[in-house]
């Protein structure tokens, strides 16, 4: 794992402290950076503490007056989602942690988990005091089981420190964490579908409205955040919504976690402000593996529409990447050079797309099955240049009809690669098979250095 600490300079001359902000990851790299006492080293808690001396409605506005944005995909103003919940209803109110990462390329939630759980214990004591809920919940992805045991580690010292429970540091806040376990299901990361399976139900997404927000867990008003928006809320607090606002774009301001992985020579988790481009991160990075140059890559995972090498210079905050025709979505950075075969790509994506797929709505049930299928045979050079059409056609109707965003994120990797690559694909149908040597597209550097996917 490379750490934003651990990199002396870039192609650029400028030193990385002006390209990197690390927070979230400033101390992933120290013993024991998990602990409590770790932790508190590094103004840990000290958030609370402020945010506790506001009112609730105060601690949303400040939030809001961030600009903070949901860090798991979508980009929703987490102020705002905080601000949807009614008060005075007379209902439980509920928090609940969207920590169930699956996207293909996506690593960022679990290493933060993993080396710094307290900052997202501390961002959930904060925002269940400003939602005024005395209960919340992290969803957790059943398989990570050392981050599993890490986080109920961490929540035990909470408890044991005074930082949950009752009457939380003299506030008249009570609060109980519950750490679940999922069983594996991409779907589940979908906020509705994640609330079936916290209640006991098959993961499948509901149908809104009403939304979550007025009807979420067990039918009371609840505010699903991703892992990253509210570790990112205890130092906003600390340090000030000017400190945080001075990073970052206007519109999309603030330090994020990039995911960059694949045939780059040092993947890793790289803190820096919303707005910085892959081609100065690749920078930082080493660059792609000696001899090779970029082909093409994905700037928020396999759902989001993949870029080329033209568009190095993307802002990669949500306004510079949607101008560019994607998405920012979870920031994975999937980089892949020349000797990628682009079909060979897009077909695993969909073959996990199709497995994936709850079956709840037939576009997305049928659709991803029927992609599979024209994918395999393209691929295997069976397919014919009507297939090309046929892909297009069953995406377009998938995209934007299925139950959920399940099926626009089958949907995108075929758009654009075919707007990009479909010379690719017309050479597989012509030549009766796929033009690239498999031994060569393999996520592996040269003289047996490994390079993670």
């Amino acid at each position: 794992m490379t750490l934003a600490t651990e990199i002396e300079g870039n192609g650029n001359g400028s030193s990385p402290e002006k390209l990197l902000a690390p927070v979230l990851s400033a101390f992933w790299d120290q013993p024991d950076s998990w602990t409590l006492e770790t932790y508190r080293r590094h103004d840990g808690y000290e958030g609370l503490r402020k945010a506790l001396a506001m009112t609730p409605d105060d601690l949303i506005a400040y939030v809001k007056d961030s600009g903070l944005r949901g860090r798991g995909g979508a980009g929703f103003p987490t102020g705002m989602k905080w601000q949807f919940i009614p008060q005075g209803d007379g209902k439980p109110h509920y928090l609940v942690v969207n920590a169930d990462e699956s996207e293909p390329g996506t690593c960022k939630d679990i290493p933060l988990l993993f080396a710094n759980p307290h900052s997202l214990i501390e961002g959930i004591v904060i925002a269940c005091y400003a939602i005024r809920s005395s209960h919340a919940f992290i969803y957790l992805r059943g398989e990570v089981v050392p981050v599993l045991r890490r986080l109920h580690e961490a929540v035990k010292e909470a408890y044991a420190a005074g930082y949950l429970g009752r009457d939380i540091l003299g506030s008249g806040l009570d609060l109980e964490l519950t750490v679940h376990a999922g069983a594996g299901a991409y779907i589940c990361g979908e906020e509705t579908a994640l609330l079936d399976s916290l209640e006991g139900r098959r993961g499948q997404p509901r149908l809104r409205p009403p939304f979550p927000a007025v009807a979420g867990l067990y039918a009371c008003p609840t505010v699903v955040n991703n892992v990253e928006s509210i570790a990112s809320v205890p130092a906003i607090l600390n340090r000030g919504k000017d400190w945080f606002k001075s990073m970052g774009s206007e519109k999309s301001p603030g330090f994020t976690l990039y995911s960059l992985s694949g045939h780059v020579v040092s993947p890793g988790q790289y803190e820096a402000p919303l707005g910085i481009t892959l081609r100065q991160l690749l920078d930082m990075s080493g660059g792609m593996r000696p001899g090779h140059r970029l082909k093409f890559w994905t700037p928020g995972g396999s759902s989001t529409p993949m870029f080329t090498d033209e568009h190095l210079d993307v802002p990669l905050d949500y306004e510079g990447v949607g101008a560019a025709g994607s998405m920012l979505g979870t920031k994975a950075l999937q980089c892949f050079d020349e000797t990628t075969c682009v079909v060979r790509a897009v077909t695993r994506w969909t073959e996990f797309y199709a497995h994936e797929s709850c079956g709840k709505c037939t576009p997305c049930r049928e659709g991803t099955y029927w992609l599979v299928q024209l994918l395999r045979d393209i691929e295997a050079g069976k397919g014919s240049m009507d297939d090309l059409d046929k892909l297009n056609d069953i995406a377009d109707n998938i995209n934007g009809k299925s139950f959920c965003a399940l099926g626009d994120g089958a949907a995108s990797p075929i758009f654009s690669s075919l707007k990009y690559f479909r010379d690719e694909y017309e050479r597989h149908i012509t030549g009766k098979g796929c033009p690239f040597d498999p031994a060569k597209s393999t996520l592996w550097a040269d003289d047996s250095t490994e390079v993670n996917a």
